[in-house]
């Protein structure tokens, strides 16, 4: 059965800027991708490059049916073929960036079960009654230990309900720079296996999809070689 939620990560890893540029244009084209599946994307993080209009890395998550296949068509190395637009009289012409899916489990619903509330007396303004009434909710994740305190409301019940939010936008927060720092470290051997069989294949400064002939063993070997040589 197909999965209808994937987050993808789009890395220049360690990548000069011209990589990062490759990153903004994958980033549009695979959200323009998307609304025309009828699939949702959010874009749950983005770190911007060096250069205007440049990303070295981000989060996307997928949404809605066909996520998956919409997912595997997009994981593994893009290339991009075109003359750098950050230095003019540079020789190379072939980029490479990689777009890895993050495992479901980095991504987990937080269970009920693993939050811990515990009721507080509301501080500062709000008269005798704040006093004498336990109103303020802390809510507690208790494998991570992060914790969040609600005191907006003189009830505990919608005061629960907001440390709830609270507690698991912060997680959500915690889990996307743990999973940058883990991508990051990663994707430079990755890039060095699969450079030589992109997925995707783009050229010119259109941003162009070039279509190439996967059966046909003789052009894909001398893609290669082009490659190489020019690496």
């Amino acid at each position: 059965m197909d999965n209808n939620k994937h987050v993808l990560q789009i890395t220049s890893g360690r990548g000069p800027a011209e990589c990062t540029w490759v990153v903004a244009q994958v980033l549009k084209k695979m959200v323009q991708e998307a609304a025309d599946s009828n699939l949702k994307s959010t874009v749950l993080q983005h770190e911007a490059g060096s250069e205007n209009g440049t990303v070295e890395s981000a989060l996307v998550q997928i949404e809605g049916k066909n996520a998956q296949t919409f997912a595997q068509s997009w994981i593994g190395t893009i290339q991009w073929i075109g003359q750098s637009t950050f230095r003019k009289f540079h020789k190379r012409k072939n980029w490479f960036i990689g777009v890895f899916e993050v495992e479901q489990s980095a991504t987990a619903q937080i269970s009920e079960k693993d939050i811990q509330y515990q009721a507080m007396r509301s501080s500062g303004a709000g008269g005798q009654h704040v006093n004498k009434v336990s109103s303020a909710i802390r809510a507690t994740h208790i494998p991570s230990g992060i914790s969040v305190v609600a005191m907006d409301s003189r009830s505990q019940h919608q005061n629960k309900k907001l440390a709830t939010e609270r507690l698991l936008q912060k997680l959500e927060q915690n889990q996307v720079e743990q999973l940058k720092n883990e991508f990051q470290t990663t994707w430079t051997n990755q890039l060095q296996i699969q450079r030589g069989n992109p997925i995707r294949v783009f050229q010119g400064t259109d941003f162009k999809k070039e279509k190439i002939s996967k059966n046909n063993k003789s052009e894909r070997q001398k893609a290669k070689n082009e490659i190489r040589k020019e690496i």
